[in-house]
């Protein structure tokens, strides 16, 4: 791969002001595998620069041609997407199977999803007398996450292209290389000079200048809520509007009408895609008290069915997570639910037999769980699930809502009029009912801690529109 070393500033691939390096390490075998530069308050300064000087010409693009744009830019990374898929399993541990089936496909599905939404959206309209225009806010900023790195990038930067807004993207140091062939692809597909920028580095150097510089009018970041509230204390000294997408504790409600085995045996899968990485993760498991023994039992077995091998193996195994950092909190917090009385029903802390080497996690069930305990209260963010049980459906619904989060929920019902009407008293931003998977066109983010705004289609691009009111205008 080419440009390890180098940002992308106004078109061209340049030489970082800073030196400073950071090494990319493989998660499954623990060595480096690239390093990159650690930009600095200067190269952020540059490139904000050619975001503002390319806005005036972008944003007056016309529909059509944006269109255009974008039919390039799916065409490109097309081409591209195994590279993506690739590189994204080298540098975050996503097995090869996930990264080709979910992860680099979800990047092009957000263009896609925003090019159908463009071709019909009115950006004017009148309002009795009075004309509404809906204008791109201008230059934004963009601090994505490692764990679905490619598409939290495409469901900030699709919907900015096809608004208008022109901007800085800093994806993490501990993913980066699947950003650098996006930008390649951004670079193929012709997107015009500095409409897209891309600089390197964490967050003390490259973050905190670019959220806080008095040319960015908007910041989207998805993260950790932790870091959301200092970037949102960042952007305030600038009245910035700011995106965020952030932590959750996801309830899955199993009501007593629900096919047990499926309801229970689907929601510890789903908890251990992608090595429980994913902030949507339904991480509590609610089930009613008369048939907890028995959900109990599926679940154990369920989990130690779940494979945990290297990320290239053949088949649908779990892989390694991130990071030795990530690996250390989650070790502490399977302790932390062993030390405050919650039974290991499946896996446990340390490693799975014959995986020495790599940041690998035994897939974890916890029962005797009450919504108290650290493991019920704290995102984990790796595959181990707390299961608590309840006794009526108003406590469940009192327990669901009982957390700091509100991003996701999941109801499982024998009727779906009756899962809906459970989903409805859920404080969360999406709700999904008997396994419902995600949609591209569905608005994506939460209530509470989880964040404010909302990502993917019609609601993704609105988030980068500004509503200009021209009074008296009818004839």
């Amino acid at each position: 791969m080419q440009h390890e070393k180098e940002f992308y500033i106004n078109g061209a691939w340049v030489t970082p002001e800073s030196n400073e390096t950071i090494d990319v390490i493989n998660p499954a075998t623990e060595q480096p595998i690239a390093q990159i530069i650690n930009g600095s308050a200067a190269d952020v300064d540059n490139a904000v620069a050619a975001a503002k000087r390319a806005f005036p010409s972008f944003s007056a693009m016309t529909k059509a041609e944006r269109l255009d744009l974008l039919d390039a830019i799916i065409a490109a990374y097309t081409k591209h997407q195994g590279e993506i898929a690739a590189a994204i399993s080298s540098e975050m541990g996503a097995p090869m199977w996930l990264a080709n089936a979910a992860q680099a496909p979800a990047g092009i599905g957000h263009f896609i999803q925003v090019k159908k939404v463009l071709e019909e959206y009115d950006f004017e309209f009148m309002n009795g007398n009075t004309l509404m225009r809906k204008e791109p806010i201008g230059v934004c900023a963009f601090i994505t996450p490692w764990n679905w790195p490619v598409n939290q990038i495409s469901c900030k930067v699709a919907p900015a292209i096809a608004a208008g807004c022109t901007m800085v993207l800093k994806p993490s140091e501990v993913s980066p290389l699947n950003a650098i062939l996006f930008t390649e692809v951004m670079h193929e597909a012709g997107v015009p000079a500095g409409v897209f920028n891309l600089i390197q580095g964490d967050g003390p150097s490259v973050g905190a200048p670019l959220t806080s510089h008095k040319d960015i009018e908007m910041v989207s970041f998805t993260g950790s809520t932790r870091a959301g509230v200092a970037i949102a204390k960042a952007a305030a000294d600038g009245i910035k509007r700011v995106a965020q997408e952030l932590g959750g504790k996801s309830p899955n409600v199993i009501l007593d009408d629900a096919d047990l085995e499926k309801a229970v045996g689907a929601g510890v899968q789903q908890m251990m895609v992608n090595s429980g990485q994913s902030c949507n993760a339904p991480s509590r498991m609610l089930v009613p008290r008369s048939k907890y023994a028995d959900a109990v039992a599926i679940a154990k077995a369920v989990c130690e069915s779940v494979q945990v091998s290297p990320p290239d193996s053949d088949g649908k195994a779990m892989g390694p997570v991130v990071s030795e950092v990530q690996f250390n909190k989650i070790q502490g917090l399977i302790q932390a639910g062993i030390d405050e009385g919650a039974t290991v029903v499946a896996g446990g802390v340390g490693k799975p037999e014959g995986l020495d080497t790599g940041y690998y996690v035994k897939p974890t069930v916890f029962a005797d769980v009450n919504n108290d305990m650290t493991i019920a209260r704290e995102e984990i963010f790796g595959p181990v699930l707390a299961m608590i049980p309840y006794d009526s459906e108003e406590e469940a619904i009192e327990i669901a809502n009982d957390t700091p989060y509100g991003l996701s929920g999941y109801v499982q019902s024998g009727s779906v009029e009756r899962a809906s009407e459970v989903a409805r008293q859920i404080r969360a931003g999406n709700v999904h009912i008997n396994g419902a998977n995600m949609e591209l066109n569905a608005p994506f983010g939460g209530y509470k801690m989880s964040g404010n705004g909302r990502e993917w289609g019609e609601y993704g691009l609105e988030e980068f529109l500004e509503v200009k009111a021209m009074l008296g205008t009818a004839a």
